[in-house]
């Protein structure tokens, strides 16, 4: 969550636009769904598609309209036990693993507690002080965006009839999904040369390599429009020389692994991998049967060039180590990042399948593993109140990914964005990005 200081990126105007597009992709997304679509729970990491809808909602009516709102009452005052997720400070709550046992409210009963929400959120959206929060609480909807997508998919994943949220007809073209908002990268500074190289294991796919000459680097976000509170605060960090891949690793190249029985050397892989592919019986990414793969628009074939996903932190140790090469630290990835522009790529656009296709830019596609450890920066300090709980608390035991995925609304990353899952976790648009070292 940003500082209270921290400098709105737009006016207040802007921002009004910003949160109705924002809620209205909320609602074209579960549009879809049947009500017992948006009701099932597949696991305690996933949430219902109607509990998202729900909690942002109680987002915005507890930090806005109950706090900020004189004379304010809530709709319904039995709903924040069901709708808070973790907020200590906001009370008690439905333990995350039952609230796939929420038939009530409905989806519709949801629907309308939103526009009443959003009727009442008009006189605070053009407030100047207000900004900050709103833009927060419009970020914090777009990351459940996210969830809500990779939550139903993995959902359901689990009806053996393969079932499709959007039909394959409604599904893009990989030309359009490639989508850039017709912008393009920054240039790249001589030291961020791509020099082509082939990789070891198939000399037929050829990597370039954005090379980088180390020294002091700046980390984190400099204060000037929004951020997280765990993207800083800005500090220094020494990087020695390296390089990293110009593109993600492909399908084809994770069958490669599978097929030199890269699941069954435990040379390549962490012990605590180790043990998770042995304990769990792990043997291709998430969502791999045979050459197909499952996708929000069911069962298709594997496209071979698009980019690897849903795959663990432990996965994409183990195909860095078979591969001779390294995943990038967290420092090392931003270094490179500053350098294009984090709107451009495969990212969400509006309310349609999700899809990895590939291609050059840093941002989209899919998260990429890092090797660093999510932990505070030098000198952080969460933000005070109950929003301060968003990240501060869950700096143990996580690691930190960067970029943005197919799924990501595009605009809500940037370089100095931190995501962190446990390295176990999987259901997200996760992928890698390889670096190395160089002498």
């Amino acid at each position: 969550m940003p500082q209270a200081a921290a400098i709105p990126q737009t006016t207040a105007g802007d921002l009004a636009r910003r949160y109705r597009q924002t809620r209205a992709l909320s609602l074209a997304l579960v549009a879809p769904l049947s009500e017992a679509d948006a009701t099932i729970q597949s696991m305690e990491d996933a949430s219902p598609a109607k509990w998202h809808i729900g909690h942002t909602t109680w987002f915005f009516e507890t930090f806005l309209l109950r706090d900020h709102l004189p004379g304010y009452r809530l709709h319904d005052d039995r709903w924040p036990f069901v709708f808070n997720s973790y907020y200590e400070a906001e009370g008690e709550r439905i333990p995350r693993f039952a609230r796939g046992m929420l038939s009530r409210p409905t989806v519709a009963q949801i629907v309308e507690w939103r526009e009443a929400v959003d009727a009442a959120m008009e006189p605070l959206l053009a407030r100047e002080d207000l900004v900050p929060l709103i833009e927060l609480g419009i970020a914090h909807e777009q990351q459940h965006q996210e969830l809500l997508l990779t939550d139903v998919k993995h959902a359901l994943f689990q009806n053996p009839l393969g079932p499709e949220m959007w039909p394959l007809g409604d599904a893009r073209t990989a030309s359009s999904l490639l989508r850039v908002s017709g912008k393009k990268s920054a240039s790249i500074p001589a030291h961020l040369e791509e020099a082509a190289k082939p990789q070891a294991e198939n000399p037929s796919r050829r990597t370039g390599w954005h090379t980088h000459p180390g020294g002091i680097a700046l980390i984190g976000h400099d204060g000037s429009g929004f951020a997280y509170d765990n993207e800083g605060p800005q500090h220094r960090v020494l990087l020695e020389p390296f390089a990293l891949a110009d593109r993600l690793v492909t399908n084809a190249e994770w069958q490669d692994f599978i097929d030199d029985g890269g699941y069954a050397d435990p040379r390549h892989w962490l012990s605590d991998g180790w043990a998770w592919v042995q304990a769990e019986g792990v043997l291709a990414p998430l969502y791999w049967h045979e050459g197909d793969q499952f996708t929000h628009c069911g069962w298709q074939a594997r496209d071979p060039d698009a980019p690897v996903t849903h795959i663990s932190a432990y996965e994409a140790e183990a195909y860095a180590s078979w591969s001779g090469n390294r995943l990038p630290t967290e420092f090392e990835w931003e270094a490179v990042a500053h350098n294009f522009d984090p709107s451009c790529g495969n990212q969400l656009d509006e309310a349609s399948p999700p899809m990895p296709v590939g291609g050059g830019e840093l941002f989209g596609d899919c998260w990429q593993f890092t090797r660093s450890a999510y932990l505070p920066y030098p000198r952080f300090k969460p933000a005070g109140g109950a929003v301060g709980e968003y990240n501060g608390k869950f700096m143990s035991g996580q690691v930190v990914l960067r970029g943005a995925s197919c799924a990501t609304v595009r605009g809500h990353s940037r370089a100095s964005y931190r995501n962190f899952f446990y390295p176990h976790q999987r259901w997200q648009f996760t992928g890698l990005r390889l670096a190395r070292d160089i002498a």
